[in-house]
């Protein structure tokens, strides 16, 4: 398979072609909109409060915080480029962790009192750093993300796995070291846990928050009690026991903090896990991405969003019924991404250059982004009376504002989530809508090394566009840890 890169195609003719060659519907407007024109800068409304423009801040968590789950330096400058972005919805900033165990990693933040002061300063940090460029936050919406990475604790600083599932799995266990089943969620441990949430919904409100994600993605907890089918009791099953705790979790938030509003991230589909191919597999290079032999476990029972009897492709009658829940709950701020970037980051996050933990891309990217994007079109014109963002933005590089714009002009989406695109280059969308234009070197390649590093125990960031990791001590082990150097 040969894949074009982005910087080769060198007009929004030639990346239709391209598309076309690929045999996928991906749209891509010839130039950039600016000023009052600019679809990206339109105002929406959620739940009477207003939001100044269509991008927003996607969610990332940098691998840096203290064991306590404190902010340090790099934790505020993150924050503060968020400022400067531009974004008017800013959807998390960070995956705060609801109690220390429900860590990713040993240095994500947690919202809980010990951190609160730390917490606020971030959202003023913010507020400070938005206001100074843009000139108001009036139209400035700010949430925090909460989460329980489920499957994927690592807690502790010897970064080894501590999962809580909400089932065991065929494939994933042996990935996290489930051997029996100590490591499920009991119902009578549930409880606790909402209350967990709920205590962090309140802390959310007191330092100021706008509303609070309640996670539902990537194979963290909530999203894995999506997928129980095999679960038994109250919490598995049928779809109904499957999002009782969401049910349960926003009830008892609405009871204890009612001014604070609730969306959801929440992965629309999934497909069953992925592993680099063995017989194209060296020491130093990993092989594309196959499917994992799921053969002996068809109809396949343990994704959401996924065909159960074709697991590579997905299946959004779920999806579907879960929007009507959301809807249902009065829940209308709605972040939509795809699967998990443990096990199939290539429909996730699509990327040329795979982490240390992936593997090379089965697909050209654009096909992964084009998936994501036309996934939310087909959502978005089931519920017009949900505001949705898109997300897996960043591949697109410098047809990025143009495929966005189109989007959005055109109704497939409501608002454009951006991740990685922001490390190296937070004013992305704010350049492209005041000048027409953007910096082509400060572009996102997606060279993955903002999750290579925290694979390998460093801070994430953008190593090779942000002089701020680029000098730092850091980037030399991350080439080590490559093998770019001895």
């Amino acid at each position: 398979m040969t894949i074009k890169r982005v910087a080769s195609l060198k007009k929004a003719a030639d990346f239709r072609a391209y598309a076309a060659e690929l045999g996928i519907d991906l749209a891509c407007d010839d130039a950039i909109q600016v000023g009052a024109e600019s679809p990206l800068g339109q105002p929406i409304e959620v739940s009477g409060r207003p939001i100044g423009n269509r991008w927003a801040t996607q969610p990332m968590e940098g691998w840096d915080g203290t064991t306590t789950g404190g902010i340090t330096d790099a934790v505020v400058r993150r924050w503060q480029r968020f400022g400067e972005s531009g974004a008017k919805l800013i959807w998390g900033g960070e995956a705060m962790a609801i109690c220390p165990e429900g860590r990713a990693n040993p240095n994500q933040l947690i919202i809980n009192n010990e951190n609160a002061v730390g917490l606020a300063h971030l959202r003023e940090t913010l507020l400070r750093a938005h206001e100074d460029r843009f000139g108001r936050v009036d139209d400035l919406l700010i949430g925090f993300q909460l989460t329980h990475s489920g499957r994927f604790c690592r807690p502790t600083p010897d970064r080894l796995p501590r999962p809580r599932i909400a089932y065991r799995h065929p494939l994933l266990d042996r990935r996290v070291n489930v051997t029996d089943d100590a490591a499920i969620l009991t119902d009578e441990e549930i409880p606790g846990l909402i209350d967990d949430y709920v205590r962090a919904a309140r802390l959310a409100r007191r330092v100021g928050a706008d509303f609070v994600d309640v996670k539902h993605c990537h194979g963290y907890l909530l999203h894995e009690f999506l997928s129980a089918f095999t679960r038994p009791g109250r919490y598995g099953g049928s779809f109904e026991n499957r999002t009782r705790l969401l049910r349960e979790i926003v009830g008892a938030i609405r009871s204890e903090v009612p001014d604070l509003l609730i969306g959801v991230r929440l992965s629309a589909f999934d497909f069953a896990p992925f592993r680099p191919d063995p017989d194209q597999t060296r020491p130093d290079h990993l092989g594309p991405g196959i499917l994992e032999d799921v053969s002996a476990y068809l109809p396949y029972r343990y994704g959401f969003g996924v065909d159960p009897n074709c697991p590579s492709e997905y299946d959004l009658t779920e999806t579907i019924q879960f929007l009507e829940l959301l809807e249902s709950l009065d829940i209308h701020l709605v972040n939509l991404t795809a699967g998990s970037p443990y096990y199939v980051p290539h429909i996730q996050r699509p990327a040329l250059f795979p982490p240390s933990d992936g593997y090379q891309p089965p697909e050209d990217p654009l096909v992964g982004v084009a998936r994501q994007i036309n996934a939310v079109k087909e959502l978005k014109a089931r519920f017009p009376r949900l505001v949705l963002m898109g997300s897996g933005y960043s591949y697109l590089q410098e047809y990025l504002p143009q495929v966005a714009q189109h989007y959005l002009r055109t109704g497939g989406v409501d608002l454009i989530g951006l991740g990685r695109a922001l490390l190296p280059y937070p004013g992305m969308l704010a350049d492209a809508t005041t000048t027409g234009r953007i910096d082509r070197r400060l572009t996102c390649r997606t060279f993955s090394d903002c999750t290579t590093a925290p694979r390998n125990g460093l801070p994430s960031g953008c190593y090779p566009l942000d002089h701020y990791y680029k000098a730092s001590d850091d980037a030399r082990k991350l080439s080590v840890a490559k093998g770019e150097i001895r």
